[in-house]
């Protein structure tokens, strides 16, 4: 028994009522553009569904609760809209206003965040630095009143959408391959440019850009936390991240499920229904278990995380087992839709490719592997019966 809330249970009614009307029939629209249009972001905030924890006086509820979160990431993906990222900008890069920010910066940026006006971003990755941000070559010097931030950034999703980027920057001239600063880039800044919509073999309608910075000045007003410090702000937040991914992969591995039973109940074969075939309950049943573990784990973190106890560890295990048993369920979804699996006018289809960058994105399958076996072998590791 999964343990919403009375008034999250309405929530989830009301948001699933919203989708259904405001963002699923425009879709197909959205990835034909490459792209979801900013009328997605204001219609939710208008609702009060785009960003939920932020203080009222924000424009939010004001209520942490990760569940409402849970909730908009399932939904979304149940309704076939996982392309448009609206997490990555209520809960992912929003909550660095509310952790690192001044009171003078949540109230010059959260307001207009909460309503949708503006879309947010954060751009770490770089060509020579993904899973290992060790490597950010980009800098920020420090120039007095303002930094002078120099260099590049690929693969930011929001990245042609976004209004306000949290942009990690190696500090010039401070000692340690950590000493980083992050920065807050608003649209219109000099020597801000974007580059072309990277085209994707998946997440048709969710923007990806690479970024240029070239002399950008930045005031100190968007200093975001302790210069220096930018690496730990970062990593601060990895627990989450991973918790949302989870989420998703949940939620699509569920909904591939579902659709594929459904095919498979109608799907005649030799005479008589493909569900019929013992080969077919057999995968679908183990399908359903795992799904179904998954499910208790996530929710279990969802716990700890409210608690402020999850740890990069249990998350980093979320996130590892999360996506790939999405990608098994995919694959056999998609095995059991034969010919007609591999034609894009099927759901399937789509989850299949979308899926394949689940085990890369927020630290691949083979980063999280090394942090889970680090903590095996570290002094401190308790096994779950002890």
């Amino acid at each position: 028994m999964r343990d919403f809330t009375e008034e999250q249970t309405l929530f989830r009614s009301a948001y699933r009522r919203f989708l259904s009307e405001e963002i699923a029939p425009h879709m197909d629209a959205w990835r034909e553009a490459g792209i979801v249009d900013r009328a997605a972001f204001t219609k939710a905030g208008e609702q009060g569904m785009l960003m939920i924890w932020p203080d009222e006086k924000y424009g939010g509820m004001g209520d942490d609760d990760f569940r409402y979160e849970q909730i908009i990431i399932e939904e979304t993906v149940r309704a076939g809209c996982g392309e448009w990222y609206n997490t990555l900008h209520s809960r992912l890069v929003g909550p660095y206003l509310q952790r690192f920010g001044t009171e003078e910066q949540r109230e010059r940026f959260l307001p207009k965040c909460v309503s949708g006006e503006t879309i947010l971003a954060v751009a770490m990755t770089e060509p020579g630095a993904g899973s290992d941000l060790s490597g950010i070559r980009t800098t920020a010097k420090d120039m007095g009143d303002h930094f002078l931030l120099n260099g590049s950034k690929i693969y930011i999703s929001n990245g042609i959408n976004a209004d306000l980027i949290v942009t990690a920057a190696r500090l010039e001239g401070a000692q340690g391959k950590h000493a980083m600063v992050l920065l807050l880039i608003e649209r219109g800044m000099e020597g801000f440019e974007r580059g072309r919509n990277l085209e994707k073999i998946g997440l048709h309608a969710q923007d990806t850009a690479e970024l240029f910075f070239n002399n950008v000045k930045v005031p100190k007003a968007n200093v975001l936390g302790e210069p220096g410090k930018g690496f730990h702000h970062l990593t601060e937040s990895l627990a989450e991240e991973r918790l949302i991914g989870a989420v998703g992969y949940m939620a699509t591995a569920r909904r591939a499920f579902d659709i594929t039973r459904d095919f498979v109940m109608q799907r005649q074969v030799f005479g008589q229904r493909l569900s019929d075939i013992q080969n077919t309950q057999f995968r679908m049943a183990e399908l359903d278990a795992e799904i179904d573990m998954l499910e208790v784990y996530v929710d279990h973190c969802v716990r700890l995380h409210n608690a402020g106890q999850l740890t990069a560890n249990v998350a980093a295990k979320a996130k590892m087992l999360g996506s790939e048993i999405e990608w098994k369920t995919v694959d056999q979804c998609l095995q059991l839709h034969g010919g007609a699996g591999y034609m894009k006018e099927y759901e399937i289809s789509r989850l299949f490719t979308d899926a394949r960058m689940s085990r890369i994105y927020a630290g691949s399958s083979e980063i999280m592997r090394y942090i889970i076996g680090r903590d095996v072998f570290s002094q401190k590791y308790r096994s779950f019966l002890d």
